[in-house]
């Protein structure tokens, strides 16, 4: 089974590129974000027509998130559900395939000195809470999205340029590392070691062709999961050429 997570950058744009990667690829699952559509106008049908099941939860021209899957999407959540849910369309959650999948988009933050930051930490609070609220570790689960976050400097094109800089602050790697810290590995690091592969480059300049990027879109998987993990990559292929998302696809594979 593939499992796949990628920033699409607007579904309404990037509809046809999709399309040909589902062709190509042929994920089970598939966790989008930055869809930047309300849910009426995605593109339901087209996904259907290729053999996906979808769910969604959409805003207008920002954020985004939905799930695609060849099997039945059941228990399906919008939000996180605390009470404290704003109007940002960032969390869905849908078991499939035998587990439990949750797709976020986390803020952004903008910089360390913007009222984002702080809403960014606060965030990943709440995902960390709301995980121990709805699974269990030993239950299969895959966490799957744009994080906006480096792990850690081997993620990150160059630490000295990056330094003081948004996704790579230390606040921002120890909140993400309290989440993984519910008992998720993160499936590209466990199989590529310190292999410096990116999922996210710029459009500004030549930073795709340099290959001066960050890998910020991951896959976390619980331990029934992690067992059964073969493969993890980054399909930089798929942000070759022109209209591409600034984000490249990230795919696990598991037995």
């Amino acid at each position: 089974m593939k499992l796949a997570t990628w920033n699409i950058n607007s579904i309404r744009a990037r509809e046809e590129r999709l399309l040909t990667w589902l062709g190509q690829e042929k994920p089970d699952v598939l966790c989008l974000q930055e869809t930047k559509v309300e849910d009426a106008g995605f593109p339901a049908a087209p996904l259907r027509k290729a053999g996906y099941e979808i769910a969604t939860f959409g805003q207008r021209s920002y954020n985004g998130v939905a799930i695609a899957s060849t099997q039945p999407l059941a228990e399906v959540t919008r939000g996180f559900g605390d009470g404290a849910d704003d109007d940002e369309a960032r969390v869905i959650a849908a078991t499939t395939h035998g587990m439990r999948v949750v797709c976020v988009y986390v803020p952004n933050g903008q910089d360390l000195a913007s009222d984002r930051y702080p809403y960014k930490l606060a965030w990943f609070q709440r995902l960390r809470a709301y995980l121990e609220r709805t699974s269990t570790p030993d239950q299969p689960l895959a966490l799957c999205g744009d994080m906006n976050v480096t792990p850690d400097d081997r993620d990150v094109w160059s630490p000295e340029k990056w330094q003081g800089m948004i996704h790579v602050s230390s606040p921002e790697r120890a909140a993400l590392a309290e989440v993984a810290a519910f008992g998720l590995t993160d499936m590209f690091r466990h199989h590529h070691g310190d292999e410096k592969i990116y999922s996210w480059w710029d459009y500004r300049g030549v930073a795709f062709f340099k290959n001066q990027g960050l890998r910020i879109d991951l896959i976390y998987l619980t331990q029934p999961l992690v067992a059964r993990c073969t493969a993890c990559t980054i399909d930089r292929n798929a942000r070759k050429g022109q209209d591409a998302s600034d984000h490249a696809p990230v795919v696990a594979v598991i037995a």
